[in-house]
């Protein structure tokens, strides 16, 4: 089951010519789900060819760069006679704000929009099989990050034990596995724990939006996959970074150490660093000893299961 993250937009605030600004598009087995929409957006996704299928939007915050898309995302949307309801995820206290974006062209979407106020802790959607999981943040304004946690999954199915046990091949093998004790035809009695092994972990991201370093950052997800994190600045300007709630690509491989991340992409780069980002992977590679790399727009990741 795919799990693949697109990076439509990794610029700063201000966008350059070669990077758009904040956009996550992620996509798991038929589901599609959008992490802000900076200005540009929907054009990103025409570029990269994701389509507009998505069914959930999560806004970190309502800087223009992280929101300036959506007025004409759902006008195009609108244009391609969309039907299907399109829920916003956003932080507690901006309901009117987003709403206000919503309609900003003085007409309301033909197809119905659902804003919903979310913070630290909150469960913004569950699904079958996952949750996006809100957590806080620090950027001076309303803010919070988001976590699609998998559920674990089933333990692998020891075919070869069932056997030996007596077990018939058959429906009696999916029972066990859906954890149902089956009894045998001599009254033998054989319980899931005997053929099934212990759980396996699901996937994980965590996305950070625009921040200072958070110790929620860390605990929202069990060793995350992928840490998507800010990092405006390198060291040269760590003391801007503090000032505007930013983080260095330094302070983002730290947190990427303590949350026993695996792999770090390193967002939100500042257009003064436009002609050579080198730095920031320079820096993160100092302290992060996983796998760390700065994403250029429509580049794509494919998440693997964890290893047993």
């Amino acid at each position: 089951m795919p799990l693949r993250v697109t990076f439509l937009g990794t610029s700063g605030a201000i966008p350059t010519t070669e990077r758009n600004p904040s956009g996550i598009f992620v996509a798991r087995e038929g589901e599609e789900l959008l992490f802000d929409a900076g200005e540009g957006t929907q054009r990103q996704m025409m570029r990269f060819g994701t389509g507009f299928s998505i069914a959930h939007l999560f806004v970190t915050h309502l800087h223009g760069d992280h929101v300036l898309g959506i007025p004409g995302l759902l006008q195009t949307m609108d244009f391609n006679d969309r039907e299907d309801p399109l829920a916003i995820h956003a932080p507690h206290g901006t309901r009117r704000q987003l709403q206000s974006l919503v309609n900003a062209l003085g007409n309301t979407p033909s197809f119905p929009v659902q804003i919903d106020e979310v913070g630290d802790g909150d469960v913004a959607y569950r699904a079958d099989e996952y949750e996006v999981r809100a957590f806080a943040t620090d950027h001076e304004t309303r803010s919070v990050g988001y976590a699609l946690v998998e559920d674990d999954r089933k333990g692998r199915f020891d075919r070869e034990r069932a056997e030996e046990l007596g077990v018939p091949v058959g429906p009696e093998f999916s029972r066990l596995h859906e954890g149902e004790s089956v009894e045998l035809e001599d009254g033998t009695v054989v319980d899931p724990e005997q053929v099934v092994g212990d759980p396996r972990p699901g996937r994980s991201l965590v996305y950070t939006g625009d921040t200072r370093p958070t110790a929620a950052t860390i605990e929202v997800a069990d060793e995350p996959d992928l840490l998507i994190h800010d990092a405006t600045f390198a060291d040269d300007r760590a003391d801007r970074a503090a000032a505007t709630a930013h983080s260095t690509a330094r302070q983002a491989a730290e947190i990427a150490n303590r949350a026993d991340a695996k792999r770090l992409a390193l967002m939100h780069l500042s257009s003064r660093y436009a002609g050579d980002p080198s730095a920031h992977l320079e820096e993160a590679r100092e302290v992060f000893d996983g796998e760390v790399f700065l994403p250029d727009d429509g580049e794509e990741l494919e998440i693997p299961y964890p290893e047993p």
